[in-house]
């Protein structure tokens, strides 16, 4: 799950790491009274959406009149922001954030993020933060420094003092930031959070720390320990299909492809999307129906993938462990009758009962193309596309 910008400043200020004033804003008059609420003389007019490069996209302007606010607010507020991280299509901008002007005399780049291959958190941090820090990761990856923290002992003085000087942080400056990574690693780890990236964290004229960007990712898996998170869902930023899935407990992303994958296990649907591409297709989704789906659960997957109108043929790939072939095979010739399938659909199961559900789908009446391998699933799928 993600937030908004202003709603990350919100935890920050909650954990006493420094954030500008602002206050959110829906519409253009809102907005205005926000500018007029914090004062002059500069104040920044951003889009909230849940995407980065807000700045190169047109998204975020600065004010230096009550009358630039209203202009900028009108020409900001329900534009079609498109960023490196919407993709083409953008995203349609319906919040506002209104915040004070800031004296930027540096930027730095802080994020703290779960790495699994070392099973602690790592602390990532670069000198030059900003709008280009993925060209920065891409053409100088020395300047960007990970330092890794074990969970057990948390992020101690020593190495946040370590990542301060690493990024060039001094004097008064460097004991200001040692207290923001403190609290920035606090943060992440009490509100159960996947990804904390400041960009900027700034370093104004008289060598304070204050940060001017806060992006979130939060686990959903712990999101029934932190209600008062839920609340910053925002389900005008998500998929609708996504958010359909969801209430049926269904693993769903939208891919561009043409071929819908339904799968149990998300291992396996990674392997079937990547079988499908071996064989010269492309996935339209990645779907997992879990251990435990039911003909019901079966049946909105098939709903939800249909509502694609790209997709032209559908791959279902079955291992029957927890989950019998059989009961797979009921789901799918319901949902077959209930959607009134009218795109190829190649079946591949195993394990479980598999002898038995192959039998109901033969005995189906329902044009179901089988396989017995997933190679041969994939090349089914790619030539009935075709």
């Amino acid at each position: 799950m993600k937030i908004h910008e202003y709603q990350g400043k919100e935890l920050l200020k909650k954990f006493g790491v420094p954030v500008p004033r602002g206050i959110p804003a829906f519409s253009v008059d809102e907005a205005v009274a926000a500018a007029e609420k914090l004062g002059g003389p500069v104040w920044v007019v951003k889009a909230q959406i849940h995407a980065g490069g807000r700045g190169k996209g047109g998204g975020v302007k600065v004010a230096k009149s009550i009358d630039d606010v209203r202009k900028l607010a009108s020409d900001i507020l329900g534009m079609q922001l498109v960023t490196h991280q919407t993709g083409p299509a953008g995203q349609k901008v319906k919040r506002l954030y209104i915040e004070d002007g800031a004296d930027i005399q540096k930027e730095y780049y802080v994020s703290v993020v779960t790495d699994r291959a070392t099973q602690k958190v790592a602390f990532i941090a670069s000198s030059e933060g900003g709008m280009d820090i993925e060209e920065v990761a891409h053409s100088t990856p020395e300047k960007i420094v990970t330092e890794y923290i074990d969970p057990l002992t948390g992020l101690e003085d020593a190495q946040a003092a370590k990542i301060a000087a690493a990024i060039g942080l001094e004097g008064e400056s460097a004991k200001q930031a040692v207290d923001v990574f403190k609290k920035l690693y606090q943060c992440y780890m009490d509100t159960d959070a996947s990804l904390v990236e400041i960009n900027p964290l700034n370093r104004d004229s008289k060598g304070n720390i204050i940060a001017l960007d806060a992006k979130f990712n939060f686990d959903s898996n712990a999101l029934f320990r932190h209600p008062e998170i839920v609340e910053y869902r925002d389900l005008d930023e998500e998929d609708p299909a996504e958010i359909e899935a969801s209430k049926f407990d269904l693993a769903y992303i939208q891919l561009d492809g043409n071929i819908g994958c339904l799968v149990n296990g998300a291992g396996l649907a990674m392997a079937t999307m990547d079988t499908i591409k071996l064989f010269g297709g492309e996935p339209a989704n990645f779907l997992d129906v879990g251990g435990g789906a039911t003909a019901e659960k079966v049946t909105e997957a098939f709903k939800i993938m249909l509502k694609n109108d790209d997709v032209k043929a559908i791959l279902v790939n079955i291992f029957g462990g927890i989950m019998r072939c059989d009961v797979i095979a009921e789901g799918v010739i319901a949902a077959c009758k209930a959607v009134n399938l009218n795109v190829p659909l190649v079946v591949r199961m195993k394990g479980t009962n598999e002898e038995l559900g192959k039998q109901l789908l033969a005995q189906s009446g329902l044009p179901i193309i089988s396989a017995d391998t997933m190679a041969e699933a994939a090349t089914k799928a790619v030539a009935a596309v075709k």
